[in-house]
């Protein structure tokens, strides 16, 4: 089944939709959880090699992109990579199972972000519900987040491109507040690094680890164009050009902000009050130009909370429909609003599996998020495109990535770095073995019985 989806997505909006996806709340509450993991300013080290994996990967994500310009992002990188009419079937299902997990996760993480700064404002938020001792309003107001932007995307994509032009304008002055505030108030002495902050042991290399999956978490959203590839105008220029600049400036804006805030508050306070409850850009504003100021740059925060949301939950949509119309996922994931033409079924679906989510932990949340990306997707995806050059080289590529194969084998390196750096990471791979072995189980059973691969041909 053809799909029906217009092309309709500039370079401008591509890159907004990408910054509204990375810059979404992560950066304003995890950044005391990243100098935490360090203890103390070399955990700059961890933003640095997150931007560096990001490159790499974006520069991946940007071939892919250009070469298969289809709704679906991965799923249709990993379908043609592996073989449509073979492996790639199971691959690009399994994809699509995790999805089912790892972007309501996504979701979540930033509807309980822009819950905790609510919090921030009104602190009777973090009570907890009589009758109900481990259920806060923090979670339920999350939960209601999730459906108000589920609500706001119910509409045409004409519609919501000159509203993300507006959230964007949004995520910009909170970003840019925070980066004034910190320069206009710098303390260099602050970023004095504590005695044997570089010595290479295996507790240093642990707390890089964990500092950058944080951070990767925050830099993850330079591909989201890739997800909505089937309306992108001339997405052969547009989907590189909008992955790469998306990471340029985030980058920039992450490591100016990050400085600016530990110029200002000491980092020996970011590691006492290191949890994602902890409204850090709010205390820096508060410091430097009062109250009044630091109860606006929290509103301006769930703002860009909102924002960021708004670009996820319109991008992973696609998704599911992509793989529903190529008969590999729920037939009823196919389904398109019958007057606006978005893929309703799948739009809905995430947004109610993601506001069950918000009544989860948020670090473990996170982890969980990047571990399963990491292992079910992005590991996929690294090794993918080498198979893909030798597999198919004179495939059309309108973006080759530069210095090949550089890049895919750093952030392979680089993401198996995170994974296997901590010394708490096995609960996250117990949850991807879990929903990779589902998916599995559901794929081979389904494929048994329509005879498709491994079964084709079989009697």
């Amino acid at each position: 089944m053809p799909s029906q989806l217009k092309r309709q997505l500039g370079l401008g909006n591509a890159v907004s939709l990408n910054m509204m996806n990375m810059i979404g709340v992560g950066p304003f509450i995890t950044l005391p959880l990243v100098v935490a993991a360090m203890g103390g300013p070399q955990a700059m080290l961890g933003w640095i090699l997150g931007a560096l994996i990001a490159v790499c990967d974006g520069l991946v994500w940007a071939e892919l992109g250009a070469a298969m310009p289809e709704a679906g992002g991965s799923y249709a990188f990993l379908r043609e990579v592996y073989g449509r009419d073979g492996a790639g079937r199971w691959f690009s299902f399994l994809y699509i199972w995790q999805l089912g997990f790892s972007a309501p996760l996504s979701i979540a993480s930033g509807c309980i972000g822009l819950a905790q700064y609510a919090a921030y404002l009104w602190p009777s938020l973090n009570l907890a519900v009589p009758g109900i001792a481990r259920l806060h309003y923090t979670s339920i107001l999350a939960a209601a987040i999730c459906l108000l932007i589920l609500a706001l995307l119910y509409r045409n994509l004409s519609t919501i491109t000159r509203l993300a032009w507006v959230l964007w304008a949004g995520v910009l002055l909170t970003i840019g507040s925070v980066i004034l505030a910190g320069v206009t108030h710098f303390h260099a002495s602050q970023l004095a690094m504590p005695a044997g902050a570089f010595h290479l042991t295996p507790a240093f290399f642990q707390g890089l680890g964990a500092a950058t999956l944080i951070a990767t978490y925050d830099y993850w959203g330079y591909y989201t164009v890739c997800f909505l590839g089937g309306e992108v105008r001339e997405p052969g220029r547009t989907i590189p050009r909008a992955v790469l600049f998306s990471i340029a400036i985030v980058a920039v804006l992450y490591l100016s902000m990050n400085i600016s805030v530990l110029g200002v508050i000491p980092w020996q306070e970011l590691v006492k009050g290191g949890d994602g409850r902890y409204a850090v850009v709010a205390v820096l504003m508060q410091r430097t130009f009062g109250n009044a100021a630091a109860r606006v740059l929290a509103v301006l925060v769930m703002w860009t909370a909102l924002a960021s949301v708004f670009s996820l939950l319109l991008s992973y949509s696609r998704v599911p429909y992509a793989a529903a119309l190529d008969g590999n996922y729920f037939r009823a994931f196919a389904k398109l609003h019958p007057k606006h033409g978005f893929p309703n079924v799948s739009l809905i679906a995430l947004g109610l599996v993601a506001a069950v989510f918000c009544f989860f932990n948020l670090s473990h949340v996170i982890a969980a998020l990047v571990a399963i990306r990491i292992i079910l997707q992005y590991v996929l995806q690294q090794i993918g495109v080498m198979l893909l050059r030798i597999k198919r080289p004179d495939m059309a590529r309108p973006f080759r990535l530069w210095l090949y194969p550089l890049p895919p084998v750093l952030a392979l390196a680089g993401f198996l770095f995170i994974v296997f750096s901590r010394a708490d990471a096995s609960r996250e791979f117990v949850y991807a073995g879990a929903i990779a072995v589902t998916g599995s189980i559901l794929y081979f059973w389904r494929a048994r019985r329509r005879r498709e691969w491994p079964f084709a041909g079989r009697a």
